[in-house]
């Protein structure tokens, strides 16, 4: 059965491999763009394909020799040989369930202050600079595209981001007593946190027709153009009535095509709902109202320690966490998507 798998792999690899030098494939933008994610996606699964090959022959070849002699150094050969064979059974396994096909993907984050006032957009602002200090870490760009107090929305560029980011989408609950807070008593306070694969302009086809472009004068950082010129943009889509502003860059051009990117990565967001919908009735919606029952992870300060509540972790040290020391978080969450997708694809099987 592992042997079919393997092969399968192998096969499917060397095509995508061929695919990737195709003058016709590199032609088509497109085509090429899904050849490369798919190819990519692959890769590990192909690595640990080729490491099991290797295993099969060397516990065939020390069995050989052991039939021949009994030799005790070919004995511990097959052993580690026979041992490892089994751990790459469950990491091919693992390596072939179902990809998330938007993980290769760059991201858009958007944070926002929910419940709590202005302790809540404090809170906002500390989520933004843990998010941006993690993807650094991580060796991500972050490209600022709206930043305001409690309101940010930035990207995240490189290879997979989307699946590291995907995670951080939900609401975030903070127990701490605010600055402000004269009498020591601890508030709650929660921020929101989307996650938006950005989508290419071939993935999300916008009618030009369907927008509505308002320009008007910035009211927030800028330079010297603020007030001076009709710098910021308001686009509206208005079969969805959804509505994208941007008013940091002195260039009316530049703020139309940043808000031009989330407003894409917005109707791409909706789409894919819309086709997990008709897969999973039970999808949850990835931010939610921002009320404090609903909640991905809650960061404690009185008690330091912050609980990711999906996977029932908890980890000491809120400002290392804070301060982007995200990696225990994202592993846990990584291998618990892993083992749903392979419980369900054995069920369905």
């Amino acid at each position: 059965m592992l042997d079919q798998l393997v092969e399968q792999i192998e096969t499917r690899f060397r095509e995508l491999s061929e695919q990737m030098s195709d003058p016709d494939v590199i032609g088509d933008r497109q085509r090429y763009a899904e050849v490369g994610r798919e190819y990519h996606a692959l890769e590990h699964a192909n690595e640990l394909a080729v490491e099991y090959r290797n295993a099969s022959s060397n516990a065939e070849g020390a069995r050989e020799m052991l039939a021949e002699s009994e030799d005790a150094e070919i004995r511990e050969e097959l052993g580690q040989a026979e041992r490892r064979l089994g751990q790459l059974e469950e990491e091919i396994r693992l390596a072939m369930v179902e990809r998330d096909p938007n993980d290769e993907k760059n991201v858009i984050v958007e944070i926002r202050g929910g419940t709590g006032g202005e302790e809540a957009g404090l809170f906002a602002g500390d989520l933004f600079r843990m998010l941006s200090r993690y993807a650094e870490r991580r060796g991500f760009k972050v490209e600022p595209l709206s930043i305001g107090e409690g309101d940010y929305t930035f990207a995240v560029k490189g290879d997979g981001a989307y699946s590291v980011f995907k995670f951080e989408g939900g609401t975030h609950r903070v127990q701490r007593v605010p600055e402000t807070e004269s009498q020591g008593r601890i508030h709650t306070s929660t921020a929101t946190v989307a996650v938006l694969p950005e989508a290419e302009e071939v993935e999300v086809q916008i009618d030009q027709n369907d927008l509505q472009i308002d320009v008007y004068r910035s009211s927030g950082p800028g330079g010297q153009s603020v007030n001076t010129t009709d710098s910021a943009v308001r686009i509206t889509h208005k079969p969805t009535g959804l509505v994208v502003s941007m008013q940091d860059e002195k260039s009316q051009l530049q703020n139309r095509d940043k808000a031009m990117r989330v407003l894409r990565a917005r109707l791409f967001e909706i789409e894919e709902a819309a086709r997990a919908e008709e897969q999973a009735a039970d999808r949850r919606a990835q931010v939610g109202s921002g009320e404090r029952s609903e909640k991905v992870r809650t960061y404690n300060f009185p008690q330091d320690r912050v609980t990711d509540h999906r996977v029932k972790l908890t980890k000491g040290n809120v400002a290392g966490v804070l301060a982007g020391e995200l990696d225990d978080f994202t592993a846990a969450l990584e291998s618990d998507e892993k083992r749903r997708k392979l419980e369900a694809s054995a069920a369905a099987s």
